[in-house]
């Protein structure tokens, strides 16, 4: 069974690099791929809706994984600590409005829907239970935009109730679909939308959350250093 790990950034990919025996396979499109372990490779896509489906299925139509996990650090709507795990059971893209010609808020076309849920919740949550991870499900709300704050993230959470917000993870889940890969998604929280120094907060708590992710990811794959 082949998984394909999707990062956006570097910071958030180097330490599972530095730790393992991986190594790099190629950089197609600005896109570079790594081989965590055997069967496991992992990637880094960009940031951004756009870069996050061209990466994703470039990966996939490249790997052909037989599923893929979105990887990383995200802002949290509720008051959970730093580093906290969130296991996506759904994602919503609440930058996508056709309200004007009847579409409910959040509607995508061509896969008609608003709610792409995720893989084997159940099962992934059992598993990082019997590892000793403290996580949450929840839902995840990803747009073009680091929301900081403000009415429109009042507005995001009223409409949507997800417990995160990112940038990447609702357009691989619609092209995981769309090419019938299962997808999962496991982000950590780094920062929280109604701090009032929000981008500090994240830049200075991502390299110490996803160290921790990673090392989770690592024990999940059974993944030896």
């Amino acid at each position: 069974m082949k998984i394909g790990l999707a990062y956006a950034l570097e910071g958030e990919i180097e330490s599972i690099l530095r730790t393992t025996d991986a190594k790099q396979l190629e950089t197609v499109c600005g896109v570079a791929v790594y081989e965590i372990a055997p069967d496991v490779l992992a990637y880094v896509g960009g940031v951004g809706k756009v870069n996050a489906a061209m990466s994703a299925q470039l990966f996939i139509d490249r790997y052909h994984p037989d599923w893929i996990i979105s990887a990383g650090v995200a802002g949290c709507f509720r008051d959970l600590p730093i580093g906290a795990m969130v296991l996506a059971d759904s994602f919503i893209q609440h930058d996508v409005d056709t309200t004007a010609v009847g579409d409910p808020i959040g509607f995508v076309s061509t896969v008609d829907r608003v709610e792409f849920p995720t893989s084997d919740v159940e099962a992934i949550s059992a598993l990082l239970s019997s590892l000793g991870v403290e996580h949450l499900t929840g839902r995840v709300a990803t747009g073009d935009a680091f929301i900081s704050g403000g009415s429109r993230a009042d507005w995001v959470a009223e409409t949507f109730s997800p417990v995160l917000c990112e940038m990447e993870g609702g357009a691989i889940a619609q092209v995981c679909l769309r090419s019938g890969v299962p997808f999962r998604c496991i982000r950590v929280v780094s920062d929280h939308l109604f701090h009032p120094s929000q981008y500090e907060e994240y830049q200075a708590n991502l390299p110490a959350a996803v160290a921790a992710l990673n090392r989770t990811l690592a024990a999940a794959m059974d993944i030896k250093e």
